[in-house]
């Protein structure tokens, strides 16, 4: 039988310790740096988004247009610095478009 505590805690205290004890962090990133990716560059470029995958700090993202990658290219490190603070912390510190 499980062991109760005296002291009250809060749900998201309980999943934060559950996440961290097992290890799921990077999995839960990943998730959420494709919402993230939508919500910060908008409809235009998410519909041309193909693929987002994210793998040692570095973003990988596949897009359908060759313009649009090029005129995105200019901007990585604005990318880079936008993503970092909508996710609360350095997720990534280098963005490829495919």
């Amino acid at each position: 039988m499980a062991k109760r505590f005296s002291e009250e805690v809060s749900i998201k205290e309980v999943l934060q310790s559950f996440v961290i004890q097992n290890k799921l962090e990077t999995g839960i990133d990943k998730v959420k740096i494709k919402e993230t990716w939508i919500q910060i560059m908008g409809n235009g470029v998410a519909n041309y988004t193909e693929a987002i995958e994210l793998k040692n700090k570095t973003l990988y993202v596949r897009l359908t247009s060759a313009v649009l990658r090029e005129e995105l290219s200019y901007g990585r490190e604005k990318i880079v610095k936008m993503i970092n603070e909508e996710m609360g912390k350095e997720i990534i510190n280098k963005v490829v478009l495919l």
